[in-house]
């Protein structure tokens, strides 16, 4: 029997697996809610530690309680002796694999790390969050055959990544920018790493546990995204009177053109919109050349105008890695550590959904049709 049989969701799409208050993704109309609040509002006026306290406690801080949580973020940056040695003997692997092996370190630091309850679960999601930065910081550094530098307490999330990743003080509109993109990808509905994360904790199984199970789904190429390959098309174009016959030998050859379609948007990625305004202030400040930049927009051009030719009806739209690539390159981070980077803004979302199953406390069990024979036998 076949498993593709008219009316049968392939890989659960289209099917309700929880309920949740953290995040609605709305593909026909290119909106995203986090926690009652559009993703643009959320980018333009709340920091990282902000929204990460609205997706954990249910509601935007006090001064009182944002300064409670940054610092209790602040005090645990330093990683245990265990997971630094994990990254010396993991400096050439690929930087998602060397996060995902260090996180798996992070719950000996914690006093409970077994423990699912509410509490539990806020201290190891502040811990977690706190030390991804660190991590992917140092493994950058021992990469390079340097020393990894210890985290500061005095700086934001992002301003310290950028201080442990260069050893100087950090540009304030390099660090804006990287506490905008942690925003945008913080959480984006039931995407297979958040998935993986709640049917990991539907065991009842730890906050640790969950999210390095995340960081493996992440780690895959069909959810992973693609900024990386984006710069590879931009440099490959070289300039914008080549784009469009580029992008056109691309379709012939069945190739994806990267940055264009999104597997839920119909319409433009919204959290591309909240990207190309990042990407055009840090361009204005001339933190990069912009000649990429200027290459980027005119590619965007060719490619939508083509893509509505040659595909008419799909709506394959500028998503979120075209602008990601940008951002990330221009704060100057390189290919290699872009998915390692966008686990760092959507742990905190991932810890949240945690959170919110381990209060649902509900095996997640689906059923699978059995396609395989039941009639062989042994002969001997």
């Amino acid at each position: 029997m076949s498993t593709n049989a008219p009316g049968k969701p392939r890989g659960l799409a289209g099917v309700v697996a929880a309920e949740t208050r953290l995040s609605h993704v709305d593909g026909q109309n290119g909106v995203l809610i986090v926690s009652g609040y559009s993703i643009e509002d959320l980018a333009a006026h709340a920091t990282f530690e902000e929204v990460a306290h609205l997706l954990w406690r249910g509601h935007l801080p006090s001064a009182a309680e944002l300064s409670t949580l940054s610092q209790r973020i602040a005090q645990q940056r330093e990683l245990p002796p265990v997971a630094l040695e994990v990254l010396r003997n993991a400096s050439q692997a690929p930087p998602i694999d060397a996060l995902r092996m260090a996180s798996a370190t992070l719950s000996l630091g914690l006093k409970e790390p077994n423990s699912v309850s509410h509490e539990a679960d806020l201290v190891a999601a502040m811990r977690l969050t706190a030390c991804f930065p660190t991590i992917v910081a140092a493994h950058s550094r021992l990469a390079q055959g340097m020393q990894s530098i210890p985290p500061r307490k005095d700086l934001s999330l992002a301003a310290n990544f950028l201080f442990m990743l260069r050893g100087r003080e950090p540009d304030p509109q390099a660090a804006k920018a990287l506490d905008t993109y942690w925003v945008t990808v913080m959480d984006h509905g039931m995407n297979a790493s958040t998935f993986t994360a709640r049917v990991i904790a539907s065991t009842r199984s730890d906050m640790v546990s969950s999210i390095t199970g995340a960081l493996g789904a992440l780690k895959g190429p069909l959810h992973g995204g693609a900024p990386g390959p984006v710069l590879d098309m931009l440099r490959d174009i070289k300039t914008a009177d080549h784009a469009e016959a580029w992008i056109r030998k691309e379709l012939v050859q069945g190739r994806r053109i990267m940055g264009f379609g999104h597997r839920v948007y119909k319409v433009r990625d919204p959290r591309a919109e909240v990207l190309s305004r990042v990407a055009e202030s840090m361009q204005q400040a001339q933190l990069e050349n912009r000649e990429l930049y200027e290459l980027a927009r005119q590619v965007e051009q060719a490619a939508l105008r083509v893509l509505a030719e040659v595909k008419p009806g799909r709506n394959l739209r500028t998503n979120v890695e075209f602008y990601t690539a940008l951002v990330l390159q221009a704060i100057g981070l390189e290919p290699a550590q872009f998915v390692a980077m966008f686990a760092c803004g959507r742990v905190a979302g991932w810890c949240a959904h945690v959170i919110e199953q381990h209060e649902q406390d509900h095996l997640i069990r689906p059923q699978s049709e059995y396609t395989g024979s039941t009639d062989l036998h042994i002969s001997r």
